[in-house]
């Protein structure tokens, strides 16, 4: 046996998934908020609690799921950032030795049933376009807010081609100049510090920016979802002066021609076999120029979930 030494490195503890459902009835005509939240903390002086099993200082995690719900009450669900904000605020300045922490949510959007073409009062459908993103991150005395949306799905039957790439013995891929682009995007869209001192109507913003990545999607003539991916962040950042950088990461949902002439039948371009694995991932960020650079505003927030 040799002697080993180990230090403890980066950490964080909190309660994961914590799916708070907020219902607004204050009148007839109610309004739902549903997130799903994760408080995670970090400070130096949780180091015993890892190195000697000291607790106390251990912000219990079921102290922070029921926070979680009690501030849901108390403070209301205006938008899924500044709930993360309150709750980022109350850590970092009830317990003084919580130095920061990451705090994120996921939103998942209702939309009103019909009833004889009128939106019912308390009756609700989930929509089905992508999932609403939000991160807090306090670190080192400093507050980074990024939005964002995953699971939004997009396809063009045209308007798409590949072709012009490098080719060696390996090389099978055929080039097309009219092919089926699909992609199902993760963006995350990090706030500029002042503009969240400002304030910003988070709601709204994410309401256009949702709705310029898929204009943007829909428009551009794409020669390779790499410039389809940087035209979308390019858009976002034109739209919005809050806005400092996107990240994207986008898999390519293959569409493959389906070879039919073993039936006597030709398929020009409209019959394919959707191939799940394995795919091509696209990964990019777009920067607004003279922006700072917040590499902590990213520490341990998936990209590609």
């Amino acid at each position: 046996m040799t002697d080993v030494s180990v230090t403890l490195g980066a950490n964080k503890y909190g309660k994961a998934e914590n799916r708070v459902v907020r219902i607004k009835r204050d009148t007839a005509r109610h309004e739902i908020t549903d997130l799903n939240v994760t408080s995670q903390l970090r400070g130096e002086k949780l180091v015993d609690s890892y190195l000697a099993g000291d607790n106390s200082l251990v912000v219990a995690t079921d102290t922070q799921k029921n926070t979680v719900f009690a501030f849901a009450k108390e403070h209301g669900i205006a938008s899924p950032e500044e709930f993360l904000l309150t709750l980022g605020e109350h850590f970092t300045s009830e317990f003084e030795w919580i130095e920061g922490g990451l705090w994120q949510a996921e939103q998942y959007e209702w939309e009103r049933i019909l009833v004889d073409g009128q939106g019912h009062d308390h009756s609700f459908v989930r929509k089905g376009q992508g999932t609403r993103l939000a991160t807090v991150q306090k670190v080192d005395g400093e507050t980074h807010v990024t939005g964002g949306v995953k699971d939004l799905v997009v396809l063009k039957s045209s308007g798409s081609e590949f072709a012009g790439f490098p080719r060696d013995k390996y090389t099978t891929l055929v080039e097309t100049d009219d092919r089926i682009m699909a992609t199902s995007v993760t963006g995350r869209w990090r706030f500029l510090p002042e503009a969240v001192e400002a304030g910003i109507d988070y709601n709204g913003l994410y309401t256009e920016v949702s709705g310029v990545l898929l204009s943007t999607f829909a428009s551009v003539h794409s020669l390779a979802l790499q410039q389809t991916l940087f035209e979308m962040g390019r858009a976002v950042i034109e739209a919005r002066p809050e806005i400092a950088e996107v990240r994207f990461a986008m898999p390519n949902k293959h569409h493959f021609v389906y070879d039919l002439s073993p039936f006597g039948l030709e398929n020009p371009n409209e019959v394919f076999i959707a191939a799940d694995r394995p795919y091509g991932l696209i990964e990019g960020t777009v920067v607004r120029d003279g922006a700072q650079p917040a590499p902590a505003a990213w520490t341990d927030v998936p990209t590609f979930v």
